[in-house]
């Protein structure tokens, strides 16, 4: 058969199928699926135009109805009540599709670069504290895991590559974000209900492969790749991850989001600030659910300067991404930041403390959205700065029991007077503030907290949870 005749004959065949199609639902929509309760959730897919399709739910016996549009696609939104199941759901236009051991409760998506993608196993030669442990004792009913197969496209895509929802077991939680997990797991414990956790991540990505192009129109500096060009970085070229992994389960019912990622935008602070906060704003928008929970973790202390192309000092010092992060959750409703100033490791981007950072992110989601009182939610803040003659003094908000060190003396505040030059500094706590001297600077104007790209955090809340990288001055990246 010559290359014509084949091409027709694809083509009839193509034409076939569209004829007698059944009900295509999009990835997202398997066995073992969470939706969110007590709320109206969507439920999508594909027929044949002009379809009529059916989706029943067993929980309350409710038929709902929709007609496949001239493109073939249906969407219908379904009422969820209070936590609970397994359950069913059929889809059908003729021809059933059922969908079981379906669970109602509080679903998060989780996004980000390696961070968040690296699974409870950990990453080759790059281990997790605590792993093993971990994955012995997952096994839950209440928590399922979703993970969106990685796709990197330059056009944008109606579906993400086939995957399904796993109970939590040995198995499924070996190979799932570690900061998801951890998350969601305490989640679960403390709140009593079922859990559904995708993880929408690509190791080494950046901000901008996760907007879509009209966003990105917004910045002129970064170049949005046509249909036809071809993708050099796969995690790394604009809107490429939006195209092909987010987009296509935006609009799946979820309660909020975490995201950690950062990394790949160290060198350029200010941009990422903008990029921040414009991605949280748009995709909120694309989802329809208003101004859901968004938190996330800043990134941890590394030196960046290990690796290519090797740059050091000055606006590569990712105490200013750090420090974007941190004033951003002031920006962003309905945010919150965990801090990780305790757990970075100068060797390894990828810390191996992954418990603390998922756990930290759930402390924010437990206390700002589900209401869970006596619990640490958030980081010390600073948030001013007051001189009294040769003293700086720092006051801190969110602070309901004081500051402390372990008992350490505090060695990574520095201070600055006119001459905008850094002095280190002596620093002592003063329940909720920390006064700040130096021999060398008379009259303080500006204070650093462990303003370095890689440091041990020493600051922290009586609770434990770590204060973040910060700075009282707004000047140059030269100031050092």
């Amino acid at each position: 058969m010559n290359t014509k005749l084949l091409f027709i004959a694809a083509t009839l065949g193509l034409m076939s199928f569209k004829a007698n199609a059944q009900v295509k639902l999009a990835a997202l929509f398997t066995d073992g699926m969470v939706l969110q309760q007590q709320t109206t959730v969507p439920v999508w897919g594909w027929d044949k135009s002009g379809a009529h399709v059916t989706i029943t739910t067993s929980w309350n016996k409710k038929l709902y109805n929709a007609i496949a549009d001239a493109s073939g696609k249906f969407l219908v939104k379904i009422a969820t009540p209070v936590y609970g199941g397994p359950y069913q759901v059929t889809i059908s236009d003729g021809k059933p599709v059922v969908l079981s051991n379906v669970l109602i409760g509080e679903v998060w998506i989780c996004t980000g670069q390696s961070n968040m993608e690296m699974p409870v196993k950990g990453f080759k030669g790059q281990p997790l504290y605590g792993s093993t442990e971990a994955i012995l004792n997952s096994k839950n009913k209440n928590i399922h895991v979703y993970t969106v197969p990685h796709s990197s496209k330059t056009t944008l895509q109606t579906d993400s590559k086939t995957s399904k929802w796993l109970e939590a077991d040995p198995e499924s939680i070996s190979n799932f974000s570690a900061t998801g997990y951890y998350f969601g797991k305490l989640l679960n414990k403390m709140l009593d209900v079922p859990i559904g956790l995708i993880n929408c991540s690509y190791s080494g990505s950046s901000i901008q492969a996760w907007m879509d192009p009209e966003t990105l129109k917004a910045f002129p500096e970064i170049k949005i790749p046509a249909a036809t060009d071809s993708i050099k970085e796969i995690s790394r070229t604009p809107t490429t991850l939006y195209n092909g992994m987010l987009a296509p389960v935006i609009g799946y019912g979820i309660k909020g989001a975490i995201w950690y990622q950062g990394e790949s935008n160290y060198d350029n602070p200010d941009q990422y600030a903008k990029l921040f906060e414009r991605m949280v704003k748009v995709w909120r928008t694309q989802w329809g659910e208003g101004e859901f929970p968004f938190y996330y973790a800043q990134i941890a202390p590394y030196d960046y300067a290990q690796l290519p192309p090797y740059n050091k000092g000055g606006k590569y010092n990712s105490a200013y991404v750090r420090d974007v992060q941190r004033k951003e959750a002031d920006i962003i409703p309905n945010s919150g930041m965990a801090v990780l100033m305790d757990i970075g490791e100068s060797f390894t981007i990828h810390p191996p403390h992954k418990q603390q950072g998922g756990e930290r992110l759930a402390y924010l989601a437990l206390g700002k959205t589900y209401g869970v009182k006596g619990i640490a939610v958030a980081s010390p803040s600073y948030q001013s700065i007051s001189v009294k003659g040769n003293v700086a003094t720092i006051k801190f908000k969110d602070v309901p029991n004081g500051l402390m060190s372990y008992f350490k003396p505090l060695t990574t505040f520095e201070i600055a007077g006119t001459d905008k030059h850094f002095y280190p500094a002596k620093a002592t706590i003063s329940g909720s503030s920390v006064n700040v001297t130096s021999d060398q600077v008379k009259e303080p104007v500006a204070v650093r907290y462990a303003f370095k790209d890689f440091v041990v955090g020493e600051l922290f809340g009586n609770d434990g949870l770590p204060v973040s990288s910060f700075r009282t001055d707004d000047w140059g990246y030269e100031m050092q």
